[in-house]
């Protein structure tokens, strides 16, 4: 390709121009919030970054195969690499059988994207353009490029407030604050990609022009998390990640203790998320979110007790889980992609969203690696990112049908997979080999199906009788 055009520099727009890189004379990533070498990525159009982020094992192992040494040189920076028990994962209170192989990173989700803007940015055929997509152009059947504008200061003494459908989710207390636009111009390319987040107005643009629109999966989940920092000093040497959730005994409420997670971040710090749903949703109240910590298990009792929050509590409410199907389509331009959360997003309760932008990267160096013409319809790419898609919707979805007030829709063989998942998660607490299989679920390495194989199954059931 001469040229490749990725609206959107996040995470996942990011890992899409590192991709391209292999394959395209120049790449072009369109941004209005961000400047290379600039900011924390918490502008505008981005309310949810500063909450404690996850990226699981196979997000880890796919930006390390990316950017070589990326990790230590986080580490370096102040971000803190955790392995073996100094990864805590607990369910209703009680801690699980230990996983060797565990490995995570205690790192902020902008100390993260500053360090893959970083790299990106130093690569000789990619520039960082601060502007706003406007629209595509159409050409042929395919896009040949896309129409941007120019981007000033956010304007003044203006808001707008923003469709839950459009977004599915905003920072508590906040409007989104348009940008001032100036010029319009066209740039010519090969290769649009669309990581313009929930908010891609991608739909808009091909309805516009005649093409179909991908239908959308919803199941609205209704949850709040906050996200406070506290000062790390001596307390928990030997932990850099610990995690709380509900379980079966507990029938996913928090009555035995409250769901949240700690992170060992950069800057000397305890980086602490709560989560809730529905009316008990946390709020921005530091003496409440202390309150509920105390109520967690004994990492999260630790830090509440013994370190001083440093900022304030700052909460954000996700209302819906969303995928757009494009394998569904019969009819889809060439020369355009999608990536990131402009095609799925799934509850961040369960940490997906990082790894799953990296695995959908992933989808689309295969594919252009196979020699397929970035000026054709990108079906392989769309089957390929569909599958990894697919899995982290069954995974999210089947769990948050848990909940009472998540009334569907429900999946194929939900009752086998809830009772399945219920008694797995049981025997996950107790022996290491089923949690093994478990956890590499949960961190992406494998496929949902793993869990009802039936060695898992049969071992499962020797525990509980076991027990």
């Amino acid at each position: 390709m001469k040229r490749a055009v990725v609206l959107g520099g996040s995470f996942a727009g990011l890992l899409a121009a590192r991709v391209l890189s292999d394959f395209a004379e120049e790449v072009v990533v369109v941004e209005p919030d961000l400047l290379e070498g600039e900011g924390d990525g918490t502008g505008p159009g981005a309310p949810h970054r500063a909450q404690l982020h996850a990226l699981l094992g196979m997000g880890h192992t796919q930006i390390e195969r990316f950017f070589p040494g990326i990790t230590r040189e986080m580490v370096s920076g102040g971000a803190h690499l955790g392995e073996g028990d100094q990864v805590r994962f607990y369910v209703d209170g009680a801690l699980k059988a230990p996983v060797a192989d565990a490995r995570m990173l205690g790192a902020s989700r902008p100390f993260i994207e500053t360090h893959v803007r970083r790299r990106v940015s130093a690569l000789d055929n990619v520039r960082l353009e601060r502007a706003t997509g406007r629209g595509l152009l159409l050409q042929g059947g395919r896009v040949a490029g896309a129409r941007l504008a120019t981007v000033g200061t956010s304007k003044a003494g203006e808001s707008e407030e923003v469709e839950a459908g459009e977004r599915g989710g905003y920072a508590e207390g906040t409007e989104h604050t348009p940008y001032n636009e100036g010029v319009e111009y066209d740039v010519r390319a090969d290769l649009v990609v669309d990581a313009m987040g929930r908010s891609s107005r991608l739909s808009t643009w091909l309805a516009a022009e005649g093409w179909g629109q991908a239908p959308v999966d919803r199941m609205r989940v209704d949850l709040g998390y906050a996200t406070a920092r506290f000062a790390r000093g001596s307390e928990l040497p030997d932990t850099v990640i610990a995690h709380s959730t509900p379980g079966p005994a507990s029938d996913y409420q928090p009555t035995v203790c409250e769901p949240g997670a700690l992170a060992a971040v950069e800057g000397n710090a305890w980086s602490v998320v709560l989560a809730g749903y529905a009316d008990y949703r946390p709020g921005r109240d530091p003496a409440e979110f202390l309150a509920r910590m105390r109520r967690c298990v004994a990492p999260l009792r630790e830090i509440a007790e013994r370190c001083e929050m440093t900022g304030a509590v700052e909460p954000f409410h996700f209302r819906e889980s969303r995928r757009r199907r494009f394998t569904d389509l019969t009819n889809f331009p060439g020369g355009l992609v999608v990536l990131g959360d402009a095609m799925a997003t799934v509850n961040p309760v369960y940490g997906q969203g990082l790894t799953l932008a990296t695995l959908q990267a992933s989808s689309l160096h295969v594919h252009l690696r196979s020699g397929a013409s970035p000026h054709d319809p990108a079906w392989g790419y769309f089957r390929r990112t569909g599958v990894v898609v697919d899995a982290a919707w069954q995974l999210s979805t089947t769990a948050d049908l848990a909940q009472p007030h998540v009334t569907g829709p429900y999946p194929r063989g939900y009752r086998f997979l809830r009772w399945a998942g219920d008694h797995i998660t049981t025997a996950s607490v107790r022996d290491a080999r089923v949690n093994q299989i478990y956890m590499d679920v949960v961190h992406m390495r494998k496929h949902p199906k793993a869990l009802t194989a039936p060695g898992v199954l049969a071992r499962t059931a020797r525990v509980l009788r076991q027990r």
